[in-house]
């Protein structure tokens, strides 16, 4: 049985880190590591949608367009809120494809909807793009966004957000540069 809460992939980030667009690197047996993630979190959601800046992917997807023309994942989960009518969504990184179906199902059965979040949390820190974002986080993501703070943590923080703790980083692994990517390749050859 799949989960009703809809999966949000974000794609939307500038990878300057990595040097190109790494939302559209070619990963395991897929085109793209966003299809990747697709398939990835589309055998767990019965909704996953891509969450970006442009219409960008080669493969049948619905994606959100954040509107804003900060890169910011917090446009981002503003944009979500004013495009969908859910109370809460789960949201991933695109960068993190070690994030698997138990770390998933931990933290949808420890989420409480009377929480603003419900963020995952490794031995290096929270990790604001892995976990159950609710709509009463909204109108303190907009004044975030008003006063030009855009750090996810600093949100979090502010917000009564509900930790859940992992004990390794191994699930959290960001592919930010050519190397990490290179290196996630090899994991599933």
């Amino acid at each position: 049985m799949k989960y009703p809460i809809a999966a949000i992939i974000f794609a939307g980030g500038k990878s300057s880190r990595m040097g190109k667009d790494k939302a559209l690197l070619p990963f395991a047996n897929y085109d793209t590591l966003t299809q990747y993630q697709y398939h990835s979190l589309s055998s767990i959601f019965e909704k996953v949608y891509i969450s970006a800046k442009e219409e960008k992917f080669n493969f049948d997807t619905h994606v959100i367009i954040d509107n804003y023309k900060e890169f910011s994942p917090l446009s981002g989960i503003i944009s979500l809120f004013e495009t969908l009518h859910a109370d809460e969504f789960f949201i991933l990184s695109v960068d993190t494809p070690f994030v698997d179906k138990k770390v998933i199902e931990s933290l949808l059965k420890a989420s409480d909807n009377r929480k603003d979040a419900t963020i995952a949390k490794s031995p290096s820190g929270i990790q604001p793009l892995c976990g159950v974002y609710r709509r009463s986080i909204l109108a303190l993501a907009r004044i975030n966004f008003t006063k030009g703070n855009h750090k996810l943590n600093s949100l979090l923080k502010e917000a009564d957000t509900q930790f859940v703790s992992f004990e390794t980083d191994s699930s959290f692994e960001n592919l930010n540069y050519l190397h990490e990517y290179e290196h996630a390749l090899k994991r599933f050859i």
